[in-house]
């Protein structure tokens, strides 16, 4: 995989704007500023304190089934919006959508609370350019390879990597996503996103347990512990899935395929094919490999959503894939 590969080549936008208005097309710039590392620090803070909460308030009868099933829909959404959106579309452009599926994957990714659409796009393009080198916003093995240089790049690569000041150039990483108009819009609205994202379980709690337990209990399980969880599945892919798994195919880094994460990650800790063949749509090709992005987004297209999916081919993988001789 070379430089060339992983970062796909940017799709015509389907409006555009004037090159002076293209800064406004993300919420922050190049430096992060102390207000937003303290926002950055809640919003990670709080989830894990639910997070630990959750056993002795569920064991104290605060967790019914609309909970569950609301936590499990906003989960589903957000994270598919994600993995299919964010990395898998706006990312690698593993297919072309029409204009109201791109629409609504940056409304659910940015639900997600990940941070705005063009800047989680410039920092993934700028992992893959430099992935697990010098430059690689969050490598695990930046300080080393004995044992305590590693569990200090896990924690860096997890969430460390997430306060440092200096910040990817959308500009340089991102321009596709700043030209279009839509994405712009939805980058600009972070903050709106992450509100709904939050008051939407509460609201749909209250209103079908109709008590203001529901919207509590709602809120608690649907908003905060889902956050903590998608957040921790999202960045164990930066973190565990760059130290440790299987790599069944060629790549220029350590980037390995962690079978219990599948479920929780929706297919995306099939992580060595994907820097092996980073546009392909499909991250679990091997048999067994459950990836329900890859099936939503077969979903999609036979739908008539969504075109010009980039499905896995047999005899590239065959090319890919590590061979015995190799291994040893």
């Amino acid at each position: 995989m070379t430089p060339a590969t992983a970062v796909a080549t940017p799709q015509a936008p389907d409006d555009t704007l004037d090159p002076i208005d293209e800064a406004l097309g993300t919420l922050g710039g190049d430096q992060q500023s102390r207000a937003e590392q303290i926002t950055i620090g809640v919003f990670i803070v709080l989830p894990v304190l639910a997070i630990v909460a959750a056993v002795p308030i569920a064991w104290g009868g605060w967790l019914g089934w609309t909970d569950v099933v609301i936590a499990l829909v906003m989960y589903a959404i957000t994270g598919h919006g994600i993995t299919v959106g964010f990395h898998r579309y706006f990312t690698h452009k593993s297919f072309k959508p029409n204009r109201g599926v791109k629409v609504a994957l940056g409304v659910a990714g940015s639900m997600a609370i990940q941070g705005p659409v063009v800047r989680w796009v410039a920092d993934h393009r700028k992992h893959h350019k430099f992935s697990d080198r010098d430059g690689d916003p969050h490598s695990p093995w930046r300080y080393g390879n004995t044992v305590p240089a590693l569990m200090k790049g896990l924690f860096y690569a997890h969430m460390g990597w997430l306060f440092d000041t200096e910040q990817t150039s959308q500009r340089q990483y991102a321009p596709d996503l700043l030209k279009d108009r839509d994405i712009v819009r939805i980058s600009r609205a972070f903050p709106w996103f992450v509100a709904v994202s939050l008051v939407l379980p509460a609201v749909a709690g209250g209103l079908i347990t109709m008590s203001w337990q529901g919207a509590v209990t709602a809120f608690f399980w649907g908003s905060l512990v889902r956050v903590g969880l998608l957040h921790h599945v999202t960045w164990s892919i930066n973190s565990i899935c760059h130290a440790v798994g299987e790599r069944p195919f060629k790549s220029r880094d350590k980037s390995g395929n962690v079978w219990w994460l599948a479920i929780p990650s929706m297919g995306e800790s099939w992580h060595n094919l994907h820097h092996a063949d980073p546009t392909c749509a499909r991250h679990g090709v091997m048999w067994g490999q459950i990836d329900t992005s890859a099936r939503t987004i077969w979903v999609l297209e036979k739908l008539g959503w969504i075109s010009a999916v980039r499905w896995p081919v047999k005899e590239r993988l065959e090319m890919k894939r590590v061979q015995p001789s190799e291994a040893a």
